[in-house]
């Protein structure tokens, strides 16, 4: 299918509004999956936060020009499919999930903050758990010195034999001038 100008024109506009709000692209080659594959493949994206798209390579790499996702221009041959993904690791992480099961999806490559990432890197950043998950953890290792103090505190309390009770307030008096 040949495309005018305009046309070109429109899909190099979405691509570099694509391009500008993400932070991750990944590029796949996908050639031979059946359509039932694809559009599975598409709908976990959608639920992930991630682009996927085809594009004519020519149109993409013009579209990229500029951004930080220039450097990936050479690896931009063959039947690719492009994942987008504001998320730093969303992308990585739909594709690579995806090629785990279906072996006619590859992995080519990717770029992640200026920098090039080839198929181990793609396969690095997508084993990288999600943001929320980090923030559990970190979390997780604030409170630990805390309540291990608490533990170590309370033992102590109990082998003195209870520990002491709490001094009750004093009723306020009030006096009448």
């Amino acid at each position: 299918m040949s495309l005018n100008r305009s046309e070109k024109e429109a899909v190099i506009g979405d691509v570099t509004s694509l391009a500008a709000k993400a932070q991750t692209l990944v590029l796949a080659e996908y050639r031979g999956i059946t359509v039932a594959d694809m559009t599975k493949l598409r709908n976990e994206a959608r639920s992930k936060g991630v682009t996927l798209s085809v594009f004519k390579n020519t149109l993409a790499r013009r579209a990229v020009a500029g951004s930080a996702f220039e450097v990936l221009g050479d690896q931009m041959t063959g039947p690719l499919i492009y994942g987008f993904s504001v998320d730093a690791v969303a992308a990585a992480k739909v594709v690579a999930d995806f090629a785990k099961t279906n072996d006619k999806l590859v992995i080519r490559g990717g770029a992640f903050g200026g920098k090039t990432l080839d198929v181990d890197g793609v396969k690095q950043l997508a084993n990288i758990p999600s943001k929320e998950v980090l923030l559990a953890q970190l979390l997780g290792l604030m409170q630990s010195p805390i309540s291990r103090t608490a533990r170590v505190l309370a033992a102590l309390a109990e082998k003195r034999g209870g520990g002491e009770a709490a001094p009750a307030d004093a009723p306020a008096e009030t006096q009448a001038a």
